[in-house]
């Protein structure tokens, strides 16, 4: 079975200083892949490479078994959640207006909008304005509008990050029915460890390079291999100061694609 992501000698640059050098791994179908590195490790450019929002990277990418700078239509299988942002209280839209955003470029299907409301559970909210809702709300309206297109690969990006304690185990519940009831494959970026142990079957570690990739428990599981991943990470942390590629931006991670929603 050929795998979901391939992912072969990857490396990409920003002016001369390597954002990611030269990765390689593979997502099967059915994978739940948590990937971990510190601050300015190159996850977000990873994964803005994975969705063909950055292009000039070298080496090569397949989705579904095709390369996607040839193929962009496999794109359409994918579903994304970016970093979280804050969303601006006054925002007109609604909840159902938000989703069904999630159709732009495809047959529009109120039917899907709904379907993918009741999935997130905020039915007793599709009418409101997406400013009314609690962080943890809001989140979950951008899970439904990464799900609305019916996608085979969901790619979240540290999606949980300012989100309270309470709200961030309701959205770890999501993603582990979205994985185990609609067979979603998924690749998400967490610094909480806890949670990739308890939710990933996979994880792969990353700082420029990888690490590591491989399954959940050969990682959580081997205390010499978590010892060495903490202390790389709190010297990367500490490198991470000393780093000045000649733009001066010191966290590659910083580059966005521009989606407020």
């Amino acid at each position: 079975m050929q795998p979901v992501i391939k992912v072969v000698k990857l490396s990409y640059y920003y002016d001369s200083y390597p954002s990611l050098d030269n990765i390689s791994f593979a997502v099967d179908k059915g994978d739940f892949l948590g990937i971990i590195g510190p601050n300015g490790a190159g996850k977000t450019t990873l994964f803005q490479c994975m969705l063909g929002i950055i292009g000039d990277y070298s080496g090569e990418i397949n989705l579904f078994g095709l390369d996607i700078r040839q193929n962009r239509k496999t794109l359409q299988k994918v579903g994304y959640v970016p970093q979280k942002k804050s969303v601006e209280q006054a925002f007109p839209a609604t909840v159902e207006e938000i989703v069904s955003l999630g159709l732009i470029g495809k047959k529009s299907n109120k039917e899907a909008v709904y379907s993918a409301i009741e999935f997130v559970e905020l039915n007793a909210y599709r009418d409101k304005r997406i400013g009314e809702l609690s962080e943890g709300q809001q989140q979950r309206v951008i899970i439904a509008k990464a799900l609305v297109g019916d996608p085979d690969l969901l790619i979240l990006d540290e999606p949980t990050t300012g989100i309270d304690s309470t709200a961030q185990d309701k959205f770890y519940n999501l993603l582990s029915k979205l994985n185990r009831d609609k067979k979603i494959t998924i690749v998400w970026s967490s610094h909480d460890l806890n949670a990739v142990e308890s939710l990933a079957n996979k994880v792969a570690c990353i700082d420029r390079k990888l690490f590591f990739h491989g399954e959940s428990e050969d990682f959580f599981g081997n205390e010499e291999r978590m010892n060495s991943y903490v202390e790389f990470a709190m010297q990367s942390h500490m490198n991470l100061h000393f780093r000045m590629p000649k733009n001066g931006n010191t966290n590659s991670d910083k580059k966005t694609d521009g989606n407020v929603i």
